[in-house]
């Protein structure tokens, strides 16, 4: 017979709700599975809590160790801020997480970042420091919540931020600060739009997580500012390493110029080498902008074109080279002062820029180039005195020694025997006759510098005695000589540059050239002559030969050359009778004899009165309209006297 299975017995209700305890069911089904045994079902209740509680610390620990991982990871400062909300959002499930900080120049706190925003108002807020939940937590360093924000008078409500709140939907708000030691560096807050109580351990974690974002935003500030410090550190370096190469630059370029002046290396030798330097091409110039070293290349840039006066007069004010404007050439202008005192310039070409190291030392050249000329300056005034020695001896007693003078000329470099052109100068100036001799005398020995002759004072002016020829001086020197210069242009350009020098009207008288001990004090003695004339006919400042003078030149020249000043006088008149077979030399002595009365004249000649004034609109025409005013009818009766005799 089959054996019947017996029934299965009926579970315990304690034994029922361990194993729903031990699979994880909720509070209700806890609750159905001990109706029959209350006790039981309340105490599987509390389990049931507790280990919800268990599981849901271990959770925010979990997640507070991750936070703290991802936090000490993250080395961006928007990165961490933006990690910290997200992450204060997730641990509490609110809606909305933010987090705002102050603002130090505007004095006021902003919205830094928002997680979970949806309303643009919101996310542009800012807050006057003390208003609204935030500025209560800032104010007291102290966590605040509120179950519903718009009825909850225990902060400062204003219409900004009630608007911003209405319009993202928030209701619920909890804030806690973001403390370092006692200082509140901002404030993170977590929202919900529905009403909502926040538990303790809820603000508990939101602090917790706060404290780690704390250090987290004062680390990435300081990785901030560290990365700040070095890029500033490595911009320094690179500006010492840049200041070095170029102060061991300087200082080769300062050895260099100064070997060259010590070894008494020449003006040309300093351009060379400064060209060398700055891979351009330097000019030397003068004071007056003539060329002292540096040949112009044939197909590179030159000193043409520039305004260097007032290039130079920029650079004397600044002290500092110039740019010559928006030059294709890059040319630059350094003036060469000692003192107040303008010795030159220096032109660089070839270099559109120039870095602050190449323009110092571009500014170290002109001062080298300064004590070069100084040096210079002082040799050839030293030389000259010497030299003026020797011409005050062959003024004052040119017959006494000829033989030895021009020995002596040839020990100290001045070969007496050839031409030279003589200038008489004489300086006029409310300081005395003594102070403008002495700063004439000075403004000669400048003048010569660099471009031979000699110069001494005598009596009361200066003379120069200038070297002219074939080969004086290099062809293009710049100066006041040169063989296809006359004396008149000479003189000429002597006054002009010394009455700049001395800065008071300078008259100069020129003669020559002359040859010779006895003929040098020949010519000197012309040239103070032309030099008295001139002053005496009102033309101070002027330079001119004797031939510039007129009849006047005929009366104070040495040679007395009567032909040669008819020449220059009737010279057109005598020349045009000669062509044409006409009487106008004839019809001007007749007319000048008559006092110049046409009818008189026309006896005189026997001709009519309309024929004389033909001849003497023709004389006119070949003189000039000036003929008849009294100084040129002078000197025509003069030349005609002249001619009638030498005929």
């Amino acid at each position: 017979m089959a054996r019947t299975m017996p029934e299965e017995t009926e579970t315990h209700p304690a034994e029922r709700l361990l194993r729903l305890l031990a699979t994880g069911a909720t509070a209700e089904e806890l609750g159905e599975a001990g109706a029959a045994a209350p006790a039981s079902a309340a105490l599987a209740q509390r389990v049931h809590r507790t280990l919800a509680q268990h599981r849901r610390r271990e959770a925010q620990l979990t997640a507070l160790f991750d936070t703290a991982t991802d936090l000490a990871a993250s080395r961006d400062l928007d990165a961490v801020l933006q990690a910290i909300v997200r992450r204060a959002r997730l641990l509490l499930g609110t809606d909305l997480a933010y987090l705002t900080l102050p603002d130090e120049e505007a004095g006021d706190t902003y919205m830094r970042v928002t997680d979970g925003s949806v309303s643009p108002l919101f996310q542009t807020l800012r807050l006057e420091l003390g208003d609204g939940l935030g500025g209560l937590v800032a104010q007291t360093a102290r966590p605040y919540a509120t179950p519903d924000y718009r009825t909850d008078a225990r902060f400062h409500h204003t219409r900004n931020i009630d608007a911003g709140v209405l319009d993202e939907g928030l209701v619920a708000i909890l804030g806690v600060p973001l403390s370092l030691g006692k200082q509140v560096i901002g404030v993170l807050f977590a929202a919900d739009r529905n009403p909502r109580p926040f538990s303790p351990d809820e603000v508990a974690l939101l602090c917790t997580l706060a404290a780690h974002a704390a250090i987290a935003i004062d680390t990435a500030r300081a990785l901030d500012d560290t990365r700040a410090a070095l890029a500033d550190l490595a911009t320094a370096n690179e500006v010492i390493r840049a200041h070095s190469t170029a102060m061991q630059r300087a200082e080769e370029a300062h050895d260099r110029l100064t070997d060259l002046v010590l070894r008494g290396g020449e003006v040309p030798a300093v351009a060379e080498a400064v060209s060398a330097l700055l891979g351009g091409s330097i000019t030397v110039l003068d004071p007056h902008g003539h060329r002292l070293a540096g040949e112009p290349e044939p197909d590179g840039p030159d000193v043409d074109g520039l305004d260097i006066d007032a290039l130079v007069a920029e650079s004397r004010a600044s002290g500092r080279a110039v740019a010559a404007g928006q030059d294709v050439d890059g040319r630059w202008v350094c003036a060469v002062l000692a003192g107040q005192e303008l010795l030159g310039s220096l032109v660089l070409a070839g270099r559109p820029r120039l870095e602050d190291a190449d323009r110092r030392l571009f500014e170290r050249a002109s001062v080298v180039t300064a004590l070069l000329l100084m040096l210079r300056r002082s040799v050839a005034e030293a030389e000259n005195r010497v030299r003026g020695e020797l011409l005050t001896d062959l003024l004052d007693s040119p017959e006494r020694d000829p033989a030895g003078l021009v020995q002596r000329g040839l020990r100290l470099g001045v070969d007496l025997r050839r031409p030279h052109v003589l200038l008489a100068a004489r300086a006029t100036g409310p300081a005395g006759a003594a102070a403008s001799r002495g700063r004439l005398a000075g403004a000669a020995t400048r003048l010569l510098f660099g471009r031979g002759g000699i110069s001494a004072e005598h009596g009361d002016g200066v003379v120069l005695v200038l070297p002219t020829g074939p080969d004086p001086v290099p062809p293009g020197t710049p100066g006041v000589t040169g063989a296809a210069e006359s004396p008149s242009a000479v003189a000429a350009g002597a006054a002009m540059q010394l009455s700049q020098l001395t800065g008071a009207p300078v008259t100069v008288g020129a003669a020559g050239p002359a040859g010779g001990v006895t003929e040098l004090a020949a010519a000197h003695a012309e040239a103070l002559r032309t030099q008295r004339a001139l002053c005496a006919l009102g033309r101070e400042g002027d330079g001119a030969c004797a031939a510039d003078l007129g009849f006047l030149g005929v009366l104070l020249g040495e040679g007395h050359d009567v032909r040669g000043f008819v020449r220059d006088t009737l010279g057109p008149l005598l020349a045009y009778d000669a062509r044409r077979g006409t009487e106008l030399i004839r019809t001007l002595d007749a007319y000048f004899a008559c006092g110049g009365s046409l009818t008189r004249a026309k006896d005189e000649l026997h001709v009519h009165v309309n024929t004389v004034v033909q001849r003497l609109d023709r004389v006119e025409a070949l003189l000039g309209r000036d003929w008849n005013h009294p100084e040129r009818a002078l000197e025509l009766q003069l030349a005609l006297r002249l001619h009638l005799l030498t005929a």
